[in-house]
């Protein structure tokens, strides 16, 4: 079991703080939904590792460099709040209609969501059909491989939905990147 915590994550803040995790969470401005299914542990990532272990050092970064505004959800067959700022490895399928679902709850006036994956949901139309009853825009984040666009495609038409933004980092390496491309802190 990891008990690392990230520098800057809400885990980190609240501890260095003294406060609890909702108060922590209440400067919060960005949600990330990282997928951590199965495909997540493809290691075709920098340096030979899975794109799991790079979503992983990249999310440590950003929290970093904006410590505390930063909340990190992963999903798979479930889903998990990880105030630690580390991803949760679930392995499983991709119930991004449940992440959606899960994560409706901080969707108030002025947060900021990104979903990041590198596969198809496991039921598209229902997750096109929970990114609709979003009052903000979800931007997505694709990390999977060209040579299999339709897990792309299919994050193209969520932001287009919501009114979000999207781009294609090559399998995590420049999601810190990414992530800060769409993200403007507030």
């Amino acid at each position: 079991m990891n008990t690392a915590i990230i520098p800057g994550s809400l885990g980190a803040l609240a501890k260095q703080e003294g406060k609890s995790l909702a108060e922590s969470f209440v400067n919060a401005d960005l949600i990330v939904i990282v997928d951590t299914s199965g495909s997540m542990s493809s290691n075709d990532s920098k340096n030979g590792k899975s794109r799991y272990e790079t979503a992983c050092e990249e999310l440590a970064a950003l929290q970093e460099n904006h410590p505390g505004k930063i909340a990190v959800l992963s999903f798979s067959n479930e889903v998990i709040f990880c105030p630690s700022g580390i991803p949760t490895n679930l392995g499983g399928g991709t119930d991004m209609a449940k992440a959606l679902q899960f994560a409706k709850i901080a969707d108030v006036p002025g947060m900021q969501f990104i979903l990041i994956s590198d596969g198809e949901p496991d039921d598209e139309t229902k997750t096109l059909q929970v990114a609709r009853t979003y009052q903000n825009k979800i931007s997505t984040i694709y990390v999977g491989p060209e040579e299999r666009p339709t897990g792309r495609d299919f994050l193209q038409r969520l932001a287009a939905a919501t009114g979000g933004q999207t781009i294609t980092v090559d399998r995590a390496r420049e999601l810190k990147a990414g992530i800060e491309k769409l993200y403007l802190p507030g």
